[in-house]
């Protein structure tokens, strides 16, 4: 038997919608010919047990056909296993890879797949397609005290009501057992921190639980094709009682141009005192004259929201990205509600600004790949190696939405795209002067552990159309770099000229022998605030 290539849908409606005339011709020219389409053709042909799966024989010249399911399914409105209708709806009650074989005997010798230049001396074709039926998703899970080597400690029992004891400040480690593929998989708690994770293989969480009290934990596995999931929750499971170990600084962090502290527990709010803080911004973009300011802390504050974060304010001066900003506290009263007193602070470091407002939201740009196709990113014509590449939108696996782009760059090969839309280049502003972050969201499927380095390297470069800069490279694929989950990458410039403009993107893998298959999701472009 041959596994023939299917037709995309949108073709196959093209077909059928075509003039009587042209039809006419066609018959006249063409008049065997096999179409064979199924319903979850876009999707691998996956389904789910007990789920439904329709195949469709639109093939043209057909004197008959028979439909063959496997034994374990069944074929709606019919007795057995096999059926003579064009269409057919077929019901598989078991997991596993089963073919479907469609005989069918032409009027004449057919042409057998639709880039066929001449028919095949024969009236006859067998055409199997290969059917993958999943279970729904079941799901083990299991939670451990971590211990304070960071090893897995005792099994926690998961049940509503069961109140685990746990001190202040510790964790504990998730983590699960599935059928039914789940693609994501979240774990939520009030009480944790974070209070939610998000995964999409089958790792181990680890959750920190900060605040007293007794608290809930939710699991959520799902899958977006066929569409399911598993919802497992257990109620006041972890109870957090009060620990003497040391309050830490976990965290410092920006917020609408006021200081976080974040520490490992809940801190008494009546403990919290302005005077013993100080914080200190430096600034050294011009090395010939560095920037050192001292503004005084007028007021400290325990967040409304979240008792383990104070909340510094300092007097009218603003935060700028470029900024250095580090914090320190001279011992006080400020302790935990487990009545545990904070050491010492010492230039703890701000890690972390308010989130930047990502620019493409404003414009016409795609910037999540959810409502464009291949043919919106346009090859430019380069020429070999450039002309290497094959990219898809693909549905089962993007950082957010619904599609991202897949690309395959071949042995040697490389890429050189520009997003177009009705053949004119998509474009954005940019202005004179100004700093901006531009960065996207991949996940490299590709095992990359022997990719050459230096100037051989693979990377992905970003070019302004005019040619007049920015020339970016966010990625260089090196052979530490995660595989399997979708990473962050991000570039700093500075515009030298303020104009309207759209990325040529280029991949290059010239000087690696095999191919280098990758995901891009969610870019991102947006103003980085520096000191002026």
């Amino acid at each position: 038997m041959k596994k023939c290539k299917f037709l995309s849908i949108l073709f196959v409606f093209t077909l059928l919608l075509v003039s009587c005339e042209k039809q006419e011709e066609l018959n006249l020219n063409d008049p065997n010919h096999r179409i064979i389409v199924t319903s979850e053709m876009d999707f691998e042909n996956k389904v789910i047990v007990g789920g439904d799966i329709d195949f469709g024989d639109i093939s043209r010249g057909v004197e008959s056909r028979t439909w063959t399911l496997p034994s374990n399914a069944r074929i709606v409105g019919e007795s057995g296993t096999t059926s003579s209708e064009k269409v057919v709806k077929a019901i598989f009650n078991k997991a596993g890879v089963y073919d479907v074989v469609l005989n069918q005997t032409f009027k004449g010798n057919v042409y057998p797949n639709d880039d066929s230049t001449a028919p095949i001396d024969s009236r006859q074709l067998d055409t199997t397609i290969v059917v993958t039926v999943i279970d729904s998703i079941q799901s083990v899970l299991k939670a451990f005290r971590i211990n304070p080597d960071g090893s897995t400690g005792a099994e926690i029992n998961l049940a509503d009501g069961a109140e685990n004891e746990l001190e202040a400040s510790n964790s504990i480690r998730l983590s699960y057992t599935a059928i039914g593929e789940p693609q994501n998989v979240s774990w939520a708690s009030d009480g944790g921190k974070p209070n939610s994770i998000t995964i999409n293989d089958d790792s181990a969480v680890d959750m920190r639980f900060n605040r007293l009290g007794s608290w809930d934990i939710e699991y959520i596995a799902s899958r977006f094709r066929p569409t399911d999931a598993d919802t497992l929750s257990f109620e006041k499971v972890i109870k957090v009682i009060p620990s003497t170990a040391p309050v830490t600084l976990d965290r410092v962090a920006e917020r609408n141009d006021k200081v976080t502290l974040e520490f490992s527990r809940e801190i008494d709010g009546t403990s919290i005192n302005a005077g013993d803080f100080t914080v200190r911004i430096e600034n050294n973009r011009d090395e010939m004259n560095p920037i050192v300011l001292n503004p005084t802390v007028v007021s400290a504050t325990l967040d409304k929201d979240e008792a383990t974060i104070v909340i510094l304010e300092l007097d009218g001066e603003q935060l700028y990205n470029d900024d250095q900003v580090f914090v320190s506290y001279t011992p006080g009263a400020l302790r935990t509600v487990d009545e545990v007193e904070s050491e010492a602070i010492t230039d703890a470091l701000l890690t972390e600004f308010d989130a930047l407002d990502n620019l493409y939201t404003t414009s016409s740009y795609d910037y999540g790949f959810e409502t464009t196709n291949v043919s919106n990113y346009v090859y430019q014509g380069w020429g070999a190696p450039w002309d290497g590449f094959d990219i898809s939108m693909d549905l089962l696996n993007t950082h957010t939405g619904s599609q991202s782009l897949k690309v395959n760059l071949r042995p040697n090969g490389g890429m050189i795209i520009r997003p177009e839309s009705g053949g004119n280049p998509i474009t954005f502003t940019i202005e004179t002067g100004k700093t901006y972050e531009f960065g996207y969201w991949l996940y490299v499927e590709s095992d990359i552990s022997n990719l050459p380095t230096g100037t051989q390297s693979a990377d992905i470069q970003l070019y302004a159309d005019d040619w007049g800069g920015p020339g970016l490279i966010p990625t260089t694929f090196t052979s530490d770099m995660p595989t399997g989950k979708w990473i962050y990458q991000k570039q700093i410039f500075t515009a030298g000229a303020g104009r309207d403009i759209s990325w040529f993107i280029r991949g290059y893998n010239e000087f690696h022998d095999n191919n280098l298959v990758f995901y891009l999701d969610d870019f991102f472009l947006a103003e980085v605030p520096v000191r002026p």
